[in-house]
């Protein structure tokens, strides 16, 4: 009877422990990669504001991208070193001081630069949130809240920005993402004190075997991440090459953006029930087959039906993949390298994917987009397989 008494009370205070560490991943996670989540209104923006060409903006993403990857090879060095609490701290400030000083940069050459030192700020971020998560009890559901949180701050910023744009420009955007960060600075002390001792704090030296789990890891987020910017990318050219207004495919974006919140919703809430290999199963087929739906010239029923299916599926598959990742590489440097993966898988799938299309129009692109989904769910079922 004592300890069943008890029980409660333990379990109410192990949750309360840990709700302070995910609601500090979640609000970093999500404000850090705002401004690529809302890319296509600040895009529109840039444009319009400061009458820059598509170079110069495609030039303002690439570097806000690639520092918010490259962000993970310094922190392999300081992750082992460093109380993460003081860390999260710190590169909350930097992201605040160049997002304030982006509301006043006063030529592109200076934006460009404060774009890449904010994101630099939240690369570091992200690497202590991908790293923390790992080292939840439940990782799985820490990473759907992880996915959620980007994906609903996203939503809503698309949802505010034009009108926000029309009366202050993009000062608002700049001094938004400082306010939101700034909120959520006080969550800085909940992250773990990670440093030397901790499994996750950064590379060590590998088990047998470890550079092969290394290397197939990488490869499966690699090719999920090709597969999905490059079909993503393209899907509104899709739908044009199959004479679908733009309006209404438009509206199916639109919609396809709630799907997403649902697939990471869903992800959450099963968490680790059981074993993942057939959640992941089911989120690969799901996107396997939305590439599918894509292929020829899809009507506006077939074409909605692949976009929010396609949304709905990587949004649902990617939590319980880099749970796997984290589960697979206890020494953390897995898990810690997915930032750049992700950085570089992004980067990579609309490259090859626009080559593609040049070369031989929208088959070979998405046949290429569902061989690079295949492999990378081959490649992670050899992982998952080894570790059990």
């Amino acid at each position: 009877m004592l300890v069943d008494t008890n029980a409660p009370a333990v379990t109410g205070r192990a949750a309360r422990s840990l709700s302070g560490p995910v609601a500090a991943i979640i609000a970093f996670a999500a404000v850090a990669p705002a401004i690529l989540m809302t890319a296509p209104a600040v895009a529109a923006q840039l444009a319009l504001q400061l009458q820059l060409d598509p170079a110069r903006i495609g030039n303002l993403f690439s570097a806000e991208l690639g520092a918010m990857s490259l962000a993970t090879l310094p922190a392999y060095a300081w992750m082992r070193r460093v109380d993460w609490r003081h860390a999260a701290a710190f590169w909350a400030l930097v992201f605040i001081g160049a997002n304030l000083a982006s509301a006043a940069a006063p030529s592109y050459a200076a934006l460009l630069g404060l774009r890449a030192l904010s994101a630099l700020g939240g690369g570091s971020l992200m690497v202590l949130c991908l790293a923390s998560a790992a080292r939840m009890p439940n990782p799985d559901r820490v990473y759907g809240l992880w996915v959620m949180g980007q994906l609903v701050l996203g939503a809503a910023g698309l949802a505010v920005l034009p009108g926000l744009f029309a009366h202050y420009g993009l000062t608002a955007l700049y001094v938004l993402l400082a306010i939101l960060m700034a909120a959520a600075l006080p969550l800085a002390r909940r992250f773990p004190a990670g440093g030397p001792d901790t499994a996750a704090a950064g590379p060590r030296a590998p088990q047998a075997g470890g550079w092969m789990v290394l290397v197939i890891g990488i490869a499966a987020l690699l090719g999920f991440y090709m597969s999905l910017g490059g079909v993503w990318t393209f899907i509104g050219a899709i739908a044009q090459a199959a004479s679908i207004p733009a309006d209404a495919s438009g509206q199916v974006l639109a919609v396809a953006t709630l799907c997403g919140i649902a697939g990471a919703a869903l992800a959450a809430w099963i968490g680790q029930r059981g074993s993942r290999m057939p959640v992941l199963l089911a989120g690969y087929a799901l996107m396997l087959a939305a590439i599918a739906l894509l292929a020829g010239r899809p009507g506006i029923a077939r074409y909605a039906a692949a976009a929010f299916l396609f949304k709905f599926a990587w949004t649902f598959a990617l939590p319980f993949i880099l749970a796997s990742l984290a589960a697979a590489d206890r020494s953390g440097r897995l898990i810690n390298a997915a930032n750049l993966v992700i950085g570089g898988g992004l980067a990579l799938g609309p490259l090859l994917a626009g080559h593609l299309i040049q070369a031989g129009g929208f088959v070979p692109m998405l046949a290429t987009g569902f061989a690079l989904g295949m492999l990378s769910l081959v490649l992670l079922a050899v992982l998952v397989r080894r570790k059990q």
